[in-house]
């Protein structure tokens, strides 16, 4: 039986994730991201559905990013109603973030209207966080590892790929075929969860490229970089200043501080996490252990808790918040968002960028133009809430934190699959880098390799 699939986001571009699958009789979603980046791309996001909603039978997600997420709560008034299958991980944490969204829909349209700042009017949210409270009731968490009916004729199973709690690859079963969406691949030795899991190979893989033309910088430590930050700033009578996103980087972040604090390599200075979603979010990662891999495990058995160190503290309060400006000894100090998009993150930028004795570290990529590649760029002053304000602290970057895989460890990801797919859809990557990687496909493993383009179908 033909199996077809569109691709309706990321192809052509990164984000956007969303497959329409159809078997001739049952349609279903395999994610339902949100796009990101340019306005052309984002323009999109006000489309209406390139299906019926009212036909689509189930919606698969691989994890639990806005751009694999994101717009579940705006198809949902088009008709949307599938039950929404994922990873238990996933669930908690695609609840977190799609009613953060819905909020942040929210003041964004609001605070348009107020500056008069929008070509629409009046400017609307894509959706809000009652659309989102909505959307999740339909959340259904399923085993990771086993087979599951999540239509008539259609089997899915989830398997485990690192990147971050609950992200897995998808196995579809259907019509008389195999096709495996890789989701957003992990890397390999990273602290806490397990390596990308390697799964049967059938008709059809697609593939995600995001740094299928690159490789990550294995030169430095983590641990090195970030215990001489915090050791220089310390010595300074500075705070270290981390802009992270609060799924995924902060959690790492916290574990590879309480390793530094174990060791006596870092100064017992207090560690502030100034986010609600981070503190809410690394709760959820405490409480699926059983995607910890070994390491992590065996510090549980001894009694410690990975993301747990002393004198660390969570900050949820805006009036919490506010406080820490008025705090002057040495601290780390976490908070969202990780690109400097908006956030107490500015607010705290603005209040510590200036002294000279603090140090502003990235650890996560910076977009070029925004207000991070502006700061490692060097620029003297940089403007905050319509004010120019001066530079003087010092600016770090630890660029060996990204959560996706690069070129070779994709491919180590391919070389541990059994068997060879019959062919190969690169998808979720700038036209560069996907193009790039479809090559190095077809010349390491001989594998037959397309580039899925923007709201292509294909059948299988």
């Amino acid at each position: 039986m033909p199996v077809t699939i569109t691709f309706l986001g990321a192809a052509g571009t990164v984000t956007g994730s969303t497959y329409l699958v159809s078997d001739g009789t049952t349609k279903i979603l395999v994610d339902c991201g949100i796009f990101q980046g340019n306005r052309e791309w984002r323009q999109h996001n006000w489309d209406d559905p390139s299906f019926n909603s009212s036909e689509i039978s189930a919606i698969l997600l691989t994890h639990a990013h806005i751009d694999h997420i994101g717009m579940l709560p705006r198809y949902q008034k088009f008709g949307l109603n599938a039950p929404i299958y994922s990873s238990p991980a996933t669930a908690e944490l695609a609840e977190l973030l799609l009613l953060d969204s819905g909020r942040l829909q929210e003041e964004e349209a609001s605070y348009r209207s107020e500056t008069g700042r929008s070509r629409h009017h009046p400017p609307l949210p894509l959706y809000t966080e009652a659309d989102a409270q909505e959307c999740v009731k339909r959340l259904r968490p399923v085993a990771i590892n086993s087979d599951v009916n999540v239509s008539a004729g259609i089997s899915a199973r989830w398997s485990p790929m690192g990147h971050i709690l609950g992200a897995c690859s998808l196995t579809l079963e259907l019509g008389g075929k195999r096709i495996v969406f890789s989701g957003d691949i992990g890397r390999y030795g990273e602290p806490v969860l397990l390596d990308p899991q390697p799964v049967p190979m059938g008709d059809l893989l697609l593939i995600e490229s995001t740094y299928g033309d690159r490789l990550h910088d294995h030169s430095h430590d983590v641990h090195d970089i970030l215990a001489d930050v915090i050791n220089k700033t310390t010595k300074r009578g500075g705070v270290t200043l981390i802009p992270s996103f609060a799924v995924g980087r902060t959690q790492s972040l916290l574990y590879y501080l309480r390793e530094l604090k174990a060791a006596k390599r870092i100064p017992d200075i207090p560690v502030i996490i100034d986010s609600p979603m981070a503190s809410d979010a690394t709760q959820i990662y405490q409480r699926h252990a059983n995607e910890y891999d070994q390491q992590a495990r065996e510090l549980l058995a001894r009694g410690f808790q990975p993301f747990q160190l002393p004198k660390m503290y969570f900050v949820r309060g805006r009036d919490e918040s506010i406080a820490l400006n008025s705090i002057q000894e040495p601290m780390v100090l976490i908070s969202a968002s990780g690109m400097l998009t908006g956030g107490r993150i500015l607010h705290h930028l603005k209040h510590r960028v200036s002294d000279r004795r603090n140090t502003v570290l990235f650890v996560g990529f910076q977009p070029p133009g925004s207000r991070g590649d502006w700061l490692k760029q060097g620029n003297s002053s940089l403007r905050l809430f319509g004010e120019e304000v001066s530079v003087g602290a010092e600016i770090a970057e630890i660029s060996g934190l990204s959560a996706h895989g690069d070129r070779d460890e994709l491919l180590r990801w391919c070389r541990s699959c059994p068997g060879t797919p019959s062919s190969v859809g690169v998808v979720h990557g700038e036209p560069e880098s996907a193009q790039a990687f479809a090559a190095t496909l077809r010349s390491e493993l001989g594998w037959s390799t397309f580039v899925a383009a923007y709201k292509q179908t294909i059948t299988v």
